[in-house]
């Protein structure tokens, strides 16, 4: 097997958009006065802000020997379902797009044994974490975009 191919898939892995579309193209336009708006079980604002939370927590715990565990689900959501402002809104795509970018290196990083178990984990790896980040976030982004044709305001 081809270390570096593997790498390589995976750090593409976390910003996929072969078959679907993916993070960015799905945050990309949504006007200001949908972001809170449900459509279904939740509003953009809360599958974009629990997207960047879940994902920051998986990089937390795959590079933090002092991680401490999150609540579930309490501490995975917002508490509202809009933001408070669009400087908030902005900061929580930034900070998803910068933990993602920092999950690609983590991929791409030949000194870490992917398949190596995470020292202070329970065994999980360091390419389960990867690739679960990954799935989380198309799963998710699905929903994005199906609350935004639920709100007419998807392509």
């Amino acid at each position: 097997m081809n270390d570096q191919a593997v790498r390589e898939l995976l750090a593409k892995l976390l910003s996929w958009e072969d078959s679907h579309a993916g993070f960015d193209a799905a945050v990309d336009g949504i006007p200001e006065q949908f972001r809170g708006k449900r459509a279904g079980a939740h509003s953009p604002w809360e599958l974009i802000e629990h997207m960047r939370i879940a994902q920051h927590d998986i990089l937390d715990f795959s590079r933090n020997r002092d991680y401490h565990e999150m609540e579930w689900p309490k501490e995975y959501w917002p508490k509202s379902p809009a933001p408070s402002s669009a400087t908030e809104w902005e900061a929580s795509i930034e900070a998803f797009r910068k933990d993602r970018e920092d999950l690609r290196q983590l991929a791409l990083d030949g000194r870490i044994d992917l398949t190596a178990a995470i020292p202070h984990g329970s065994g999980q790896t360091y390419l389960r974490e990867i690739v679960l980040a990954a799935d989380h976030t198309a799963y998710h982004v699905g929903q994005l975009i199906l609350a935004r044709q639920m709100l007419g305001i998807w392509k």
